[in-house]
């Protein structure tokens, strides 16, 4: 048996939307949208969706097609930038925690909604050793690598390295819904950014996966 836990990234594992508001901001402001701004809430309320998505959300003064996807473009590189340089909020316990699922038999991995680039800037600021199957975070994968929605890239990861068990841990209803989807089992992090619709097994901080994943996967 190899057993898998899938992790989100925004509101599960760390908070990057402050840093991700300044530089959105930069980018906008250098493609001549001075009266425009991007704000920590603003970051916020889009987490977990498609980069594209994001784009149509808050982007809504540029005209639909190459314009806003360029300022997109611009904001997501500058992003990866900048939280490559500076990091975000890490939620207490990250590292410690995968650090014991590891030794407890289970396999860790990240699927994010994200550009390319992003999660490789989340362990490159935090020196997380990852893509091996003896580092820390095993394998990687997000919207911007390959435009597949949520829950395919977690039946990616869940094939690409033969579990025969997984379970993914987000914090949002559309973490849920893709997790279902997919045809896994879920941990809600409710200290992150939404709720869940119906009842789910939960954590209030990431230690309590040390005793929660148990229960999931056994």
């Amino acid at each position: 048996m190899k057993k898998g836990v899938i992790f989100d990234m925004d509101g599960t594992v760390w908070d990057s939307s402050e840093g991700v508001a300044k530089a959105w901001t930069v980018k906008i402001h250098e493609a001549g949208y001075t009266d425009r701004f991007v704000t920590k809430e603003d970051i916020q309320s889009v987490m977990g969706k498609p980069m594209d998505v994001i784009a149509d959300t808050l982007f809504t003064y540029t005209e639909k097609g190459p314009e806003r996807d360029a300022l997109r473009f611009s904001c997501e590189n500058y992003e990866n930038e900048y939280l490559t340089e500076n990091g975000g909020i890490l939620y207490d316990g990250i590292l410690e925690t995968w650090a014991k699922l590891k030794e407890m038999g289970y396999h860790v991995y990240i699927v994010s909604n994200c550009q390319a680039g992003y999660i490789e800037s989340f362990l490159t600021y935090y020196k997380i050793p990852y893509g091996t199957p003896d580092d820390l975070v095993e394998d990687i994968e997000c919207y911007g690598n390959n435009f597949l929605q949520k829950d395919e890239n977690i039946r990616l990861i869940a094939e690409r390295n033969d579990l025969t068990a997984a379970c993914y841990v987000g914090d949002i209803q559309s973490d849920y819904d893709a997790t279902v989807k997919a045809g896994f089992p879920f941990i809600h992090a409710k200290y992150g950014f939404g709720t869940i619709n119906t009842e789910v097994p939960y954590i209030n901080s990431f230690d309590e996966l040390t005793k929660v994943v148990p229960e999931v996967l056994g």
